[in-house]
């Protein structure tokens, strides 16, 4: 840094208009001419001439050679090599070169042109230094390979890590990809409150914090919904909201105490609606990836070739637990031989924990599984021709839960009475043990018959980058603090 200070050169730069991202420069590879002649000591073989390119890029690998300078230069679209010669760039900018370090990022205006070898290369005439990188990068095959370092460091993580950026990229691809999907269906997008006076929406433990100035407890939101079906009753006949949540519990694979959750609400819309929509939202996502719709998960492969597969809660039960749903007696059983504690829990209860534990995990998918047992839906509507099974569906793809979506309640009466037999028994001074009254006087006021779907983005990025872990798509999850 010193050398390149006394050579007059801000080693921090500042601003290079006027540059191409390098897989556009790639993508001039067919501009590349055939001439009379050629200049064998430049490196390039013979008869061939390119375009003028300017690029910018941090270096990521560099090889000196005498009087030329060998370096790969990589920014967010791709890497290109630069050959540096000494009598192309002249004796200032190649004493610049010979101060570069990997990290460095630098800028170069030449020719795109190829080595004898055919590699495509820059064929630098000019250097301009952009920034000084002082730490030093992690060695190249053992430097960066525990998961937590890579989290930890997600900036070298991007630049270092083969795939990573890519994944990340795509992951802004699905997310502005469901925007357009929406939009395209007349949806409007809202934020809502992320501090809550009462953790509603969800059944889950949320983190607690305080007001100082209005002297209150506050909760930050574990679910987007009661604020967007507000919305409903207000007018706002088709919204959404994707945003952050927060759940207070466990970590995990497939868990994060924050995470991206995606919620919409259709007015005169149903569960079958969302069905609908669910499966052109993940078909656009894949498209704008440039994917086909048979992708890698691990080490098998996922069709979400549409239509989706569609099957009720109870036909999957008795499937895969060869006994009839609705018999007590032989549920409970099941739920017994496969260890589940049954005393004194509602029956629908056993049937749920018995499917969780032997259907969910079964289930390739993508397949919206629907018609769940109305008791352990308190948000849902229920079926007309019968009131005990709830009009809702969740999809599930390599037994990964993955959107959940109901014909929403909007029986004010009936939904009080719900929510006071789910917060019934729940300790007094529990965060979760409150009624939103504001909401059911907001149902009060009339919000019309609607579909609701929400979905996790975090688990429908890892299942289209085929990414193993919650903790590889999101940029910065949490970590315990780090020792000093």
């Amino acid at each position: 840094m010193r050398k390149i200070q006394e050579m007059g050169i801000d080693p921090w730069g500042g601003r290079f208009d006027g540059h191409i991202p390098i897989g556009q420069i790639r993508a001039r590879e067919d501009e590349i001419v055939v001439e009379p002649a050629g200049d064998c000591e430049t490196g390039q073989p013979p008869q061939q001439h390119g375009p003028p390119v300017r690029a910018a890029g941090r270096i990521v690998r560099q090889r000196p050679s005498g009087k030329v300078i060998w370096a790969d230069i990589r920014d967010w679209t791709g890497t290109i090599q630069v050959m540096i010669g000494k009598k192309q760039v002249g004796e200032e900018n190649f004493a610049l070169g010979k101060c570069f370090d990997l990290g460095d990022i630098i800028g170069v205006d030449g020719e795109l042109n190829r080595t004898r070898r055919g590699e495509l290369t820059i064929f630098a005439e000019d250097l301009h230094f952009l920034s000084k990188a002082l730490a030093t990068p992690p060695e190249k095959h053992s430097g960066l390979t525990d998961p937590e370092l890579r989290q930890r460091m997600r900036y070298l993580d991007l630049i270092h890590t083969e795939g990573v950026l890519d994944r990340f990229l795509n992951r802004t691809k699905i997310v502005q990809s469901i925007r357009n999907t929406l939009g395209g269906e007349n949806f409007v997008e809202v934020e809502g409150p992320t501090l809550h006076a009462i953790a509603g929406g969800a059944a889950a433990k949320p983190f607690a914090t305080h007001h100082n100035a209005l002297d209150m407890p506050l909760v930050l939101r574990i679910a987007l919904e009661l604020h967007l079906k507000r919305l409903l009753v207000g007018g706002i006949e088709r919204v959404y909201e994707l945003g952050r949540v927060y759940r207070n519990e466990g970590i995990s694979p497939r868990h994060n105490p924050e995470f991206t959750m995606l919620e919409v609400y259709q007015a005169y819309g149903d569960y079958r609606a969302m069905m609908d929509l669910t499966e052109k939202l993940i078909v656009e996502a894949i498209r704008a990836t440039g994917q086909e719709f048979v992708l890698p998960w691990g080490e098998t492969q996922v069709d979400f070739t549409p239509p989706f597969a569609r099957k009720t809660y109870d036909e999957l039960l008795a499937e895969h637990t060869g006994v009839a749903p609705d018999d007590e007696a032989a549920m409970k059983a099941v739920a017994e031989q496969i260890g589940l504690d049954t005393a004194g829990k509602h029956p629908d209860v056993v049937k749920n924990e018995v499917f969780e534990a032997k259907v969910e995990d079964a289930l390739e998918g993508p397949v919206f599984v629907y018609d769940y047992p109305a008791s352990i839906c308190p948000l849902t509507k229920r079926k007309a021709d019968n009131p005990a099974v709830a009009e809702r569906f969740e999809l599930f793809i390599q037994g990964m839960e993955l959107a959940n979506a109901y014909t929403e309640l909007n029986d004010p009466d009936l939904q009080e009475e719900l929510f006071s037999r789910q917060l019934d028994g729940l300790a007094e001074e529990d965060s979760m043990a409150k009624m939103d009254h504001d909401f059911i006087r907001a149902l009060r006021h009339g919000m019309p018959p609607a579909g609701g779907l929400g979905i996790g983005i975090d688990r429908l990025v890892m299942l289209l980058t085929n990414s193993p872990s919650i903790r590889e798509v999101i940029l910065f999850p949490l970590l315990r603090q780090e020792a000093e």
